[in-house]
C-alpha cells in the first residue's frame, strides 16, 4: 500500500493533511503502516477523526506499529500506562509556548502522538509549524548562518518568565517535575532528516543560547530565525474533538498549543518515539552537556 491508496486530504498549503477512513490500532497491517509513515514524512503531521475507540492502553500499542515509544526523561507517566504522558489543563497541562518535544536531551523523539480525550467547546486548539519549509525558504545569506550555528537546549528555563501569569503552583511544579533533573544538549541550527534528507532547523522554547555569541546577540538571531519557522502560512492549526488523533514528525516540526479556554477542561495524553541524535549539515552529531553521559564519565 502506498501513500496515495490513503484517503489523504491536506489541511494547510505547506504543512499537515487529514486522513480519513482509518480505524488506528495495533492490528493495521504493514502496508497501511508503512503507508501512515510515508505520509508523515510528507506532510509532517497527520489528523485522524473519530479514534474513541482508543484507550491508553490501545494508543501506546497503536504507537509501538510506528517506532520505539519511550517515556518523558522526568514527568512520570499516566496512572496505569507504560509511556503516556497526560496533559491536563485541571494539572497544569498548558504548554503555550513554540517548541519541540524534548531537544532539551541529545536523541529526542522522532515522533508523537497526541489523543484528544476531554475537548473544549472553544479554544485549545493546536498549531504546528513546518521547519524543514522555514529553512528551504530562508534567504541564501541567513541559511549559510544558521548551517553554521549551534544551540544549547535546556529544560531549565526560567519558567515564570516564559509564562507570567504562572501561579506559584505551577511553578513549583515546573522546578520540581520538568525540571527535576536538569539536561542540557547542543544542537546544531540545522540538523538533516535521516529519512527524508530535508534540512530542518532546530529550534524552539527550549533554546537557552546559541554557542559563541552573547546572549543578546543569541537572542536577536534565534528571533529572526523562529519567525521564519511560525510564519503563518506555514502553520497549520487543529480544532479538537474528543476522540482526535494527530501524529507529527518532531524531528522537522514545532508545534504550539494555544490557552485560550480559560476555565474549560481539557486532558490530551500522548506518547513518543524513541528519536535519533542529530546530525549537523557537516556532518557532526549533537552532544549531551548535562548530565553527561556514562560512557563520557568513564572517559574522564
Amino acid at each position: 500500500m502506498s501513500n496515495h491508496e490513503l484517503d489523504i486530504r491536506p489541511v494547510a498549503g505547506r504543512i499537515g493533511a487529514e486522513v480519513a477512513g482509518v480505524t488506528l490500532s495495533a492490528d493495521l497491517s504493514d502496508a497501511t503502516v508503512a503507508a501512515i509513515d510515508e505520509a508523515l514524512h510528507r506532510y509532517k503531521v497527520l489528523f485522524f477523526r473519530d479514534q474513541g475507540h482508543l484507550d491508553d492502553a490501545s494508543q501506546e500499542a497503536f504507537a509501538a506499529r510506528l517506532g520505539e515509544p519511550v517515556a518523558h526523561p522526568t514527568v512520570p507517566v499516566a496512572n496505569g500506562s507504560s509511556y503516556l504522558l497526560e496533559l491536563d489543563s485541571h494539572r497544569g497541562g498548558r504548554a503555550n509556548a513554540w517548541h519541540t518535544d524534548v531537544t532539551f536531551v541529545p536523541a529526542y523523539p522522532k515522533a508523537s502522538i497526541l489523543r484528544a480525550v476531554v475537548s473544549t467547546a472553544s479554544g485549545g486548539d493546536t498549531v504546528w509549524a513546518n521547519t524543514a519549509e522555514a529553512y528551504a525558504r530562508l534567504p541564501d545569506h541567513l541559511r549559510e548562518l544558521a548551517d553554521k550555528l549551534w544551540a544549547l537546549h535546556t529544560n531549565a528555563y526560567d519558567y515564570a518568565a516564559a509564562k507570567p501569569a504562572a501561579t506559584r503552583d505551577q511553578i513549583e511544579r515546573h522546578r520540581n517535575v520538568f525540571a527535576s533533573t536538569v539536561y542540557e544538549t547542543e544542537h546544531p541550527v540545522v540538523r538533516v532528516h535521516p529519512v527524508t534528507g530535508e534540512r530542518t532547523l532546530v529550534l524552539g522554547q527550549f533554546v537557552k543560547s546559541l554557542a559563541g555569541l552573547s546572549s543578546a546577540d543569541s537572542r536577536r538571531i534565534y528571533d529572526t530565525l523562529q519567525e521564519h519557522v511560525t510564519r503563518l502560512e506555514n502553520t497549520v492549526r487543529w480544532r479538537w474533538r474528543a476522540g482526535d488523533v494527530a501524529i507529527w514528525d518532531n524531528r522537522a516540526t514545532q508545534h504550539y498549543a494555544v490557552d485560550d479556554y480559560g476555565d474549560q477542561h481539557r486532558v490530551m495524553r500522548r506518547v513518543t518515539l524513541n528519536g535519533d541524535v542529530p546530525i549537523s549539515v557537516d556532518g557532526r552529531p549533537s552532544r549531551a552537556v548535562s548530565p553527561l553521559p556514562a560512557a563520557a564519565i568513564a572517559a574522564e
